[in-house]
């Protein structure tokens, strides 16, 4: 089992940042693929990036490209986001989810989810 806790989330007005953390423990031997998604009130879950295992490729939503970047620390088992000129649509509950390899867009692919962490932007 993996468990995966995020933080960082908050309030920031539009054209602000903020980094979210995402960190895992249990059996994290091995290293994993890991994701962001969102997900804002009345919508569907959506992928928001994802990065692979130890090379460090990265995958992003359309709509955050350019804005928001992932990366990782293997040593601390932490995976990152950080997410510049944030928009009021980015307002969402912010979870990542890990997989052995996997770092696609497909919520279903993913075996372990966080919490999540609440974002929201003010216009």
């Amino acid at each position: 089992q993996v468990q995966l806790v995020e933080s960082g989330g908050g309030l920031v007005q539009a054209g602000g940042s903020l980094r979210l953390t995402c960190a895992a423990s249990g059996r994290t031997s091995g290293t994993y693929a890991m994701g962001w998604f969102r997900q804002a009130p009345g919508k569907d879950r959506e992928f928001v990036a994802g990065i692979s295992r130890s090379i460090g490729n990265t995958n992003y939503a359309d709509s955050v490209k350019g804005r928001f970047t992932i990366s990782r620390d293997n040593a601390k088992n932490t995976v990152y986001l950080r997410m510049d000129a944030l928009k009021p649509e980015d307002t969402a509950v912010y979870v990542c989810a890990a997989d052995r390899s996997y770092f696609g867009t497909d919520p279903l692919e993913y075996d372990y989810w966080g919490q999540g962490t609440q974002v929201t932007v003010s216009s």
